[in-house]
């Protein structure tokens, strides 16, 4: 009443006006809140793989929907568990596969998730053995012996279990030779841990 008397009806009107704007302020922020919704997370993947078949798992909260997407093209959908956390199998392509997924919960979706890149190798890497060549000779001074070839760029090569000198795609090892026949065993290893194998026989006569 007194503010009805000292001001005038205007000034009540506009009063009020500035507490239902307020008022409608704050509903806006809270169905803006309301309607978000948190992408899930995907466990960490190897970067590299030699299986085409991949376990991914995640987390997002309970009873939600969530879809996982392999190279952009939707693979599977599934609710979470009650723990939120979910798991999916996708099969890869042969070369670099992108994954992600994204929730949805009625009409309302997420962003993705970080996307992670993991490469498929199914092709065992190369392997040449140059030298010694298989049923080779060696006398007297001729020992020890250099174990050389060649492989894939980016290959590790064991020979007899001990690492060999890579120089882009060749290897190197100094090889000692025992009296008699010797197997020399040559192994290569890509990061996918494909292996090729390949093994020579030499006889050293002292």
């Amino acid at each position: 009443m007194f503010l009805m008397v000292r001001y005038g009806i205007p000034f009540l009107a506009n009063f009020s006006g500035f507490i239902s704007g307020l008022n409608k302020t704050n509903t806006t922020q809270e169905k803006n809140e309301t309607s978000f919704v948190s992408p899930p997370i995907l466990d960490p993947l190897p970067s590299v793989t030699n299986k085409p078949e991949l376990e991914i798992k995640g987390q997002a909260a309970d009873k939600e929907k969530v879809s996982v997407f392999v190279n952009d093209a939707l693979v599977d959908t599934k609710n979470t568990n009650e723990d939120g956390s979910f798991t999916f199998k996708v099969f890869l392509k042969e070369g670099e596969n992108k994954i992600k997924a994204k929730v949805t919960i009625g009409d309302r979706e997420s962003d993705y998730s970080d996307e992670e890149i993991i490469v498929y190798k199914e092709k065992e890497p190369t392997l040449e053995i140059k030298s010694p060549s298989d049923g080779q000779k060696f006398e007297k001074d001729q020992n020890p012996i250099q174990v050389t070839g060649t492989t894939d760029e980016g290959v590790r090569v064991t020979v007899n279990d001990f690492w060999a000198i890579m120089n882009g795609s060749n290897f190197s090892y100094s090889l000692t030779l025992q009296n008699g026949e010797n197997n020399i065993n040559v192994i290569a290893t890509d990061e996918a841990e494909n292996k090729t194998e390949k093994s020579v026989k030499v006889t050293y006569s002292p």
